[in-house]
């Protein structure tokens, strides 16, 4: 589905309630880098993208996916995918670092209107994870991918399965009582 448009949201969730008749776990996970400039320098339709993408895109899959599982006697879980750069600032980065921070923002406030309805809602906040977006953005940024495994406190780059671990950890029946959380996986860079 194409998360900017609600249309296609819309037709790819009634088709999967069509289908399944309900939803019991959901990750939403799209999301698009923006132009490595300060903010003064940003360009409007670069901000626009990113939000439209990575926060207004998960608004719309995550009002869908909560109103199907209230609705359900065994409610849900979601797990939304923001990033390190939600919970904390990060240089040549506005629209993004705005985005995360939404996304975590939404996260809460979802996961308080919908607790009672059995409906868990939380955020892993993955640091620098060593995927195709990044392998992209490095070959445009020589030395990028050193300067944030230095920023990592471990020393490496986030696998691709620890976020997975994580995101599988909290849809599990191990965490019915968390909700609201932003999760850092992030080699403790936001611990500094």
């Amino acid at each position: 589905m194409d998360v900017t448009s609600t249309p296609s949201v819309d037709h790819a969730f009634d088709s999967l309630f069509g289908r399944f008749g309900r939803l019991d776990h959901a990750v939403n996970c799209a999301g698009i880098n923006c132009a490595a400039v300060p903010l003064g320098a940003g360009d409007e339709d670069d901000f626009d993208r990113t939000l439209a993408v990575n926060l207004k895109g998960v608004w719309r899959c995550l009002r869908r996916e909560v109103a199907q599982m209230a609705s359900q006697p065994e409610g849900g879980s979601v797990v939304n995918v923001a990033s390190a750069a939600g919970l904390v600032g990060y240089p040549h980065a506005a629209p993004y670092v705005a985005s995360k921070h939404g996304v975590v923002g939404l996260t809460k406030a979802a996961a308080l209107d919908y607790a009672r309805h059995g409906v868990r809602v939380n955020a892993v906040c993955p640091g620098a994870v060593d995927t195709p977006m990044l392998a992209a953005r490095a070959a445009a940024e020589p030395g990028l991918i050193e300067a944030m495994r230095r920023h990592h406190p471990t020393g490496r780059l986030v696998t691709v399965e620890e976020v997975t671990s994580a995101v599988l950890w909290l849809c599990s029946p191990g965490a019915t009582s968390v909700t609201g959380i932003a999760l850092p996986v992030d080699g403790g860079a936001v611990a500094r």
